[in-house]
């Protein structure tokens, strides 16, 4: 390392120490293509003993990563550097999942009948007759690129006979809305799915240490407390000190912590936020005649009204194997706005497993209004729920870390030699996990920077452009969880209509 002032770009040696901060997504697929690439002293740090919890939310992950599921597809509106990243990334799910099958490598908990990937489409809903710009986008740019009949037309008879020879026929309605005389416009993305998250995370974490990463998952051990920087050069950062007091070094440090990587790295201000989305889980009995008609096996994961500000942007899935039926809200970007030591406010993620705003207590509780629209959503859409007298019975708060235009944020921090950031999830990176390290690594490297994906990710700030998300409104900001009225879990024992 040098002990000069100068911050020198090049990258670390093979032998050099590389710290990754952060088990995420991010994290885990930067380690496993560092050491993939050759890198021999790769550790990674989390606060969280995922060995322990098995990256499941109902045991103390709170990660945007540690979820039952994540939706894939390769429907981004014409947007080429998604759109590819995505197929590229739907391969890397298929070799993982063949992988299960043959029995390699194997680690506890997972069999050869597990999949970290369920090719069950995933469909594009709006409540108007005619498919919206964006998904008419997604049909030629993917037949342009070589994907023709990926993307289906649930509207088009010929697209609907196409979706049932791929064995997607019942994807192409599968809220029934045809049967009750409702509108049924979509678009079937029959390359995407379901991945299954929190094994795809055990999966990849097994795939590191393979590798040779060493993990660090410790409360105390892992959690980061504060980046380390050179005696002559207070902008070169030489590695990490954890919460047990103890300092790391390393000749490159990462900050992959998702939402709360703002709050580390305050040189992202302007540039990207913790932003909460809304989850509602109902609890489908294996004895239900419901339990057949949500699996995976018949029931795709969708997503409905994207882009119609608070009163859509609703996703879901088919019930996992604990008879969980999944639905998120993005309408609506929660933040939690907390001042910090140098006096600015900065969305901070707080969940059930973390003290809330008040102290102390643990934040179990749900926007209001997110829970009424996807209530609403549940009366339209599936009235069966409801008179099987199954409702919302657990709620979560999941926080991403949103770029003001939607783009991941994968580079150096400027001026601070030794520090990269790879984070800006935006809600859309975990379909990614298979290959995102590889550009990660790339990027650390300067290899290819040249490419349009690399440029987009590249450090930036906000110029004449309107945001497609608008940050750092602090707590005026009527999205900050301060202002908004929420709901208890306990008290969504009343049927899904009462509080419409």
């Amino acid at each position: 390392m040098s002990t000069t002032d100068e911050i020198v770009e090049t990258p670390p040696m093979m032998n050099e120490p590389i710290i990754i901060v952060g088990a995420g997504v991010f994290g885990l697929s930067t380690a496993i293509h560092l050491a993939k690439r050759g890198y021999k002293d790769v550790t990674v740090y989390d606060r969280h003993s995922y060995d322990d919890s098995q990256f499941s939310y109902f045991k103390g992950a709170d990660s945007a990563s540690a979820d039952i599921n994540k939706i894939i597809r390769s429907a981004y509106g014409g947007v080429s550097i998604y759109q590819d990243l995505s197929l590229e990334a739907i391969e890397g799910w298929k070799e993982w999942n063949e992988r299960l099958r043959k029995g390699e490598d194997l680690l506890s908990g997972l069999s050869r009948g597990d999949q970290v990937f369920v090719p069950n489409g995933n469909l594009s809903m709006t409540d108007t007759n005619e498919i919206t710009e964006f998904d008419q986008a997604t049909i030629t740019s993917m037949e342009a690129a070589g994907y023709p009949g990926t993307q289906l037309n649930v509207t088009d008879a010929r697209d609907r006979k196409i979706a049932a020879e791929k064995g997607f026929g019942l994807a192409i309605d599968p809220f029934g809305r045809e049967r009750r005389g409702q509108p049924n416009t979509a678009v079937l993305d029959t390359t995407g799915g379901t991945a299954v998250a929190d094994k795809a995370c055990r999966f990849a974490l097994h795939e590191a240490r393979s590798l040779g990463v060493n993990f660090v998952l410790h409360p105390s051990k892992g959690a980061f407390k504060c980046l380390t920087y050179h005696s002559n050069a207070r902008r070169r950062v030489t590695g990490i000190t954890t919460s047990d007091g103890r300092s790391h070094p390393a000749c490159m440090t990462i900050m992959a912590c998702g939402a709360w990587t703002p709050s580390l790295v305050p040189e992202m201000d302007g540039l990207c936020e913790a932003t909460a989305g809304t989850v509602a889980l109902i609890k489908i009995p294996r004895e239900s005649p419901l339990w057949d008609r949500f699996s995976p096996d018949n029931f795709p994961s969708w997503q409905w009204n994207m882009r119609n500000g608070s009163e859509g942007g609703l996703y879901g899935f088919a019930r996992n194997e604990e008879g969980w039926l999944k639905i998120g809200y993005r309408g609506l970007k929660y933040t939690n706005p907390i001042s910090q030591a140098d006096s600015i406010q900065r969305s901070v993620p707080v969940t059930r497993w973390t003290p809330d705003r008040k102290g102390g207590e643990r934040l179990t509780s749900a926007p209001e209004h997110a829970l009424k629209v996807i209530e609403r959503f549940l009366q339209n859409y599936l009235p069966e729920l409801g008179a099987a007298g199954l409702k919302i019975s657990k709620t979560r708060i999941c926080w991403y870390n949103d770029s003001f235009d939607n783009h991941l944020v994968i580079d150096r921090v400027p001026e601070v030699g030794g520090l990269m950031v790879a984070t800006g999830d935006s809600g859309h990176a975990f379909k990614y996990l298979p290959v995102l390290g590889s550009y990660i690594v790339d990027v650390m490297e300067r290899r290819g920077i040249d490419r349009a994906c690399i440029r987009a990710w590249q450090w930036r700030s906000l110029g004449v452009e309107t945001p497609q998300n608008v940050l750092m409104e602090g707590s005026a900001s009527p999205r900050s969880l301060q202002k908004v009225p929420l709901v208890a879990e306990e008290n969504l024992s009343a049927p899904l209509r009462a509080r419409l």
